[in-house]
């Protein structure tokens, strides 16, 4: 299976389970893996038979920047579940970075993996 990769991805949204976080936007960082075949776009050139990864970014951004969970876990679920879902990702790994969580930690975050390769 090859993997379409989309690194880097930096979203604003409300979340933290502290009141101060409540009130504010903190950025989060994403790094997304996923599972798809690409042996038939490439043999076509064909848009409709590969992974569109813009789409996929704004899905990823319109689903973060709406949301306002208390807890990285509960959003990262909600990511891998609309893109298995959405996009028919069989298998997909996703790192959520919150910088800055904890005061003397440069990265603190979450990877996870759903699904099969």
């Amino acid at each position: 299976m090859d993997i379409i990769f989309l690194g880097g991805l930096e979203v604003e949204t409300v979340i933290g389970i502290y009141d101060w976080e409540r009130k504010i936007k903190q950025k989060i960082i994403l790094d997304l893996e996923m599972a798809h075949d690409i042996q038939q776009a490439a043999a076509t050139d064909d848009i409709s038979y590969a992974l569109d990864y813009k789409a996929v970014s704004d899905r990823v951004v319109e689903l973060v920047e709406s949301s306002e969970y208390f807890l990285v876990e509960t959003l990262i679920e909600k990511i891998a579940d609309t893109l298995r879902q959405e996009f028919h990702i069989p298998w997909i790994k996703i790192r959520l970075n919150k910088k800055g969580a904890i005061t003397r930690a440069q990265d603190v975050g979450i990877i996870i993996e759903r699904g099969q390769k």
